[in-house]
This record gives structure tokens, sequence and C-alpha cells, in this order.
């Protein structure tokens, strides 16, 4: 490699995802899988209730995308899944310490699933290392987590998309804008401290 190439930052290289910069390789990539899936159970555990709804306010989305942008799009979504079949299975590591397959906001966790995905996928071709792209990328990564949820939480509950709307999302609106916001300062950061590392 040329010193000219060297010079290039770490991520501009080839399309890197934080996870990468790890060494190591399957033992690795399971403990970073497990971990995700962890730390997602962990985020679920600051539930905040929110009136007329059964979906609280909690640290999963937050950790779920932030998952998939640091995991890429296999890892990520791998973890999410190992975080939804566990507490289906009984782990009492969903919002609150619940579990299992009835719950109305267990569309949200299927979601998470298909959101660390993309959001994994975004990331691994630039999607968070400013903060404008991360916050695209975040954004979108929650409106799949909503195109999955609202509908099984109508369908649950029995109810229209419009009152799911208004149960499910309207009031998680704003905490999700802080959260976004606080990842489009997070990972950004973290490249930066990457190259830093790699020069």
């Amino acid at each position: 490699m040329s010193s000219s190439a060297l010079s290039v930052p770490l991520h501009r290289r080839r399309p890197l995802v934080l996870a990468d910069v790890v060494p190591g390789a399957l033992a690795r990539d399971i403990a970073l899988v497990l971990g995700g899936a962890a730390l997602t159970g962990l985020a679920a555990q600051v539930a905040i209730p929110v009136a007329g709804s059964p979906v609280p306010v909690t640290g999963q989305t937050f950790a779920a995308l932030g998952v998939g942008a640091a995991l890429g799009w296999q890892r990520g979504a791998l973890a999410l899944l190992v975080y939804l079949l566990a507490g289906m299975a009984g782990m009492p590591w969903y919002a609150d310490g619940g579990s299992g397959v009835m719950a109305p906001s267990l569309g949200y966790v299927i979601g998470f699933v298909v959101a660390a995905g993309v959001v994994g996928l975004l990331a691994s071709r630039g999607g968070d290392r400013s903060p404008g792209r991360t916050i695209a990328t975040m954004v979108l990564g929650n409106a799949v987590v909503y195109a999955i949820g609202l509908p099984y939480l109508a369908a649950s509950l029995g109810i229209g998309l419009g009152e799911a709307f208004d149960i499910g999302m309207k009031n998680y609106l704003l905490g999700d804008g802080l959260k976004i916001l606080l990842a489009a300062g997070c990972l950004p950061v973290a490249w930066r401290l990457v190259d830093k590392l790699h020069r």
C-alpha cells in the first residue's frame, strides 16, 4: 500500500463498520452478536411507562440501531434476532423484564431485527461517518421499526392504524429525535477516534 493510501482515513479505505476494527474472526463475531443482544436487553430495562399505552419509552431502539450501525447488517440483525428469540423463549429482557410472545409491543422488537440490518448496511456504506448521514440512517431505521411495530400493535389490540399511531408512535417522536441526535454525536466521534488510532 502506498504512503498516499495510508494517509486516507481508515474508514474511507474500505467500507468498514466499527466492529471490523476489533481483531479476530469467528470468536469475535460470536462475542459481538451476544454482546449486542445483551446490550439491547439491558437498555430495555430503562423503561418509562406512558399513560394509555402498552408501549413504554425505553432505550431499546437506541441500542438496537446502535448495534446495527456498529456491527454491520449481518451481525447486527443476528444480534437482534437473538434478542427477539431469546425473549420469546422466556428470557426476561424485554421492556420491564418482560418476555414471551403475547405482548402488543412485540412487533417493535421484530422491527428491531430488520432495522438493525438496514442501519448496518447503510453504516457499511458510510451512513454513520458524519452527523448528517447518521441522522438520515437513524431516521430510516426508526421508520422501519414503526412500519412493523404499528400494524402489529393495531392487530394485537384490535384497533385501527390511526389509534395505533396515537398510542404507539405520536408520543415517542420527541424521544426518538433526541436519541437520533445522540447517535449523530456518538458514531462520527467514534470514527474519528478510530482514525486517530490507526494513523
